[in-house]
């Protein structure tokens, strides 16, 4: 990975692409530190420095906006209305003819399914802005802090409204810096800012687990936080990489004087199919349950029942439900991202075949069979991988603010590797010798 970086540097077109892209990173994390007008940012760093307050419902979404939700800064929101807009438009487009029929007209319909993108992230900005800006109001946004009722001094409908559009234009102004670097820099620009707002959290909380161990001062905390981060990353790598290969001949066609096909090539399946989005969909539901608790203020038993089993991520009720969420929603998106029977007309329609399969509908109910069988694997693997920050180091009480999560480790990982063979295959291009040199 270093040597393609180093490589990069020395090629004057992807050292500008590689400047241009970090610059653009250096520009999205000063907007995570530039607090809301309204916001008393006093109290907002004494509610930060509070270990309990710090350990809230909202620990997911501040590892994705980089830190910059629980301060309240422009890009609080950071790249998730994004990411659930994308989401969203992608699930719709199996269910909605009109963007399966975009989906089917290539570079144009995708162009128009990406402003759909845009507009419906400025929507989800605006209502994930509103229940921002009430749970900051109301002092939920930091459980156990004394000062957390007092973040927003002023709480009338102007500065409200003024809080809710800062929030919006910060959003819309991170998915342009995410557009910029997918045009004129290295990678998909919304990865990159997702895998920088991930990184950026790692430093923090890696100390904070070495100050807060008890064990040689807690250096033994941390190495060991060190080492259960390694395995993962190899693991995550080994598993990310792996993919069935299922062999595909073309028959050889004549048109004209010409003959055609009678080449070899094979469908590539990865074990890991869905990628992240199974453990974002079941994290996302398990926190509605607790949300709801959290805002009715309701001592009722289902209150302190839900409190109990679903909002704690040590219970065993929450440990169990979460895993089988991420197996079922792992199933689910590959069901509805990869259709074996448009796969297979699609070869039988340029004359290929998979050896010993008829094609058509023989050939369709193999390519489910062997899905099937290479998702139940992956999908066993983003189970578990989820659950290494609630069980690894659960002796050491180090588990609350275990940096190398599931999520956080499957996106950096990913990112990391589609980005460097991007870069790999650029310096390709650019160094490709001829067979006469």
């Amino acid at each position: 990975m270093l040597t393609a970086f180093a490589r990069a540097f020395k090629t004057p077109d992807l050292r500008k692409k590689l400047l241009f892209t970090l610059g653009i990173i250096v520009v999205y994390r000063i907007g995570t530190n530039i607090p809301i007008p309204g916001v008393d940012y006093r109290n907002v760093q004494a509610c930060i420095d509070n270990a309990e307050a710090n350990q809230g419902l909202f620990g997911l979404v501040n590892m994705f906006s980089g830190g910059a939700l629980l301060q309240i800064t422009i890009f609080a929101l950071g790249i998730m209305p994004y990411i659930t807009a994308s989401i969203i438009l992608q699930l719709l487009t199996v269910v909605i003819p009109r963007l399966e029929a975009l989906k089917k007209e290539g570079q144009a319909g995708t162009a128009k399914i990406t402003q759909y993108t845009r507009y419906l992230t400025v929507a989800l900005a605006v209502l994930q802005g509103t229940g921002l800006v009430a749970t900051a109001r109301s002092g939920a946004l930091f459980q156990g802090c004394p000062v957390a009722s007092q973040i927003v001094p002023d709480q009338s409908i102007f500065v409200t409204v003024t809080m809710v559009i800062t929030m919006t234009a910060g959003t819309a102004v991170v998915m342009w810096l995410g557009e910029l670097i997918t045009d004129r820099g290295i990678g998909n620009g919304m990865s990159i800012l997702m895998f920088i707002s991930i990184a950026a959290t790692f430093p923090s909380a890696l100390w904070a687990i070495k100050e807060q161990g008890s064990l040689a001062d807690g250096w033994i905390e941390f190495g060991t936080v060190m080492l259960v981060g390694f395995v993962m990353v190899a693991l995550v790598v080994f598993v990310e990489q792996a993919q069935r290969r299922i062999p595909v001949q073309y028959a050889k066609r004549m048109i004209g004087r010409r003959s055609y096909g009678g080449t070899s090539t094979y469908i590539p399946l990865k074990v890991n199919q869905a990628g992240v989005i199974p453990v974002i969909f079941a994290s996302s539901l398990l926190y509605i349950p607790a949300l709801i608790v959290q805002f009715s203020n309701s001592n009722a038993g289902w209150a302190t029942w839900i409190t109990k089993n679903l909002a704690d991520t040590g219970a065993t009720p929450h440990i169990i439900l979460y895993f089988l969420l991420i197996v079922f929603f792992a199933f689910f998106y590959v069901a509805i991202t990869f259709n074996p029977e448009e796969v297979a007309d699609n070869m039988k329609k340029y004359g290929g075949f998979i050896p010993g399969i008829r094609a058509g509908r023989p050939t369709a109910e193999y390519l489910s069979y062997v899905l099937n069988r290479i998702t139940w694997p992956g999908s066993l693997y983003l189970g578990l991988i989820s659950l290494v920050p609630t069980m690894a180091l659960a002796g050491f009480g180090a588990n609350q603010n275990f940096p190398f999560g599931g999520t956080s480790i499957l996106i950096i990982v990913g990112v990391g590797l589609e980005t460097v063979k991007q870069i790999e295959s650029q310096l390709q291009q650019r160094n490709y010798e001829g067979f006469l040199r």
